[in-house]
């Protein structure tokens, strides 16, 4: 038996890929926040920080294809779980209990798709610099300070940003307690536990986020 027929022959091989690969993605999240974090530093620093990660196109663009993939593999398990799940179930309950579930829990597929749709949009908006207010250069490359205060200025870019961020906080709280849960972190000891700090991550991921938008849009920061 291959790998793939191992991991996607069954329910519980998919669970394990969708909370694997949801765990990288939730550590590729905080770094991604830390370094556009700068943005309070001021223009020298994050124009510095992007021009250090570009000065390797190739080890950049393995990343990014690679985020790609992992974000793909995630959805696309995640899309084979729900059908799945509902084939088990054809007919819908005359009553369905909700109170045992959470709106994060219930929308996750749901969540999930809008914040893929807006990381295509992310991509196509500051990397690949396509759309939006982004052609702001420096004799290094890109002045991604200059482009990231021009794009937030406007109140439907950061609307849509700051909206996203929302859902990405509601399936950021049920996707951390599910990735553990999958991997067997799941017992009266340790599931508060791990509730809370998933709370915490979806706040300070979403938190930060929505701080460099505002902080542009307020006025703060440009």
């Amino acid at each position: 038996m291959s790998l793939l027929q191992l991991l996607f022959g069954n329910s519980i091989g998919k669970k394990l890929v969708m909370a694997g690969s949801g765990l990288l993605l939730l550590v590729f999240l905080l770094g991604h926040l830390l370094g556009n974090l700068q943005l309070f530093a001021g223009p020298e620093a994050l124009n510095h920080y992007a021009h250090l990660l570009h000065s390797k196109p190739a080890l950049v663009w393995a990343a990014r294809l690679g985020l790609l993939v992992l974000f793909g593999v995630h959805i696309v398990t995640s899309i084979l779980l729900t059908l799945e799940n509902r084939a088990a179930r054809p007919v819908a309950y005359h009553r369905e209990d909700t109170l045992k579930a959470s709106l994060a829990a219930r929308t996750m597929i749901w969540s999930g798709l809008t914040v893929g749709a807006f990381l295509v949009y992310h991509l196509l908006h500051l990397t690949l610099r396509v759309t939006g207010p982004v052609h702001h250069m420096t004799a290094g490359g890109p002045d991604v300070y200059a482009n990231l205060v021009a794009s937030f200025q406007n109140p439907a870019i950061a609307g849509f940003y700051l909206l996203a961020q929302i859902l990405l906080f509601f399936h950021l709280t049920h996707a951390f307690q599910s990735a553990f849960q999958t991997l067997g972190w799941n017992n009266r000891h340790y599931t508060p536990a791990v509730e809370k700090v998933g709370v915490a991550y979806a706040l300070l991921i979403c938190g930060g986020n929505c701080a460099l938008v505002l902080s542009v849009l307020t006025g703060y920061v440009g």
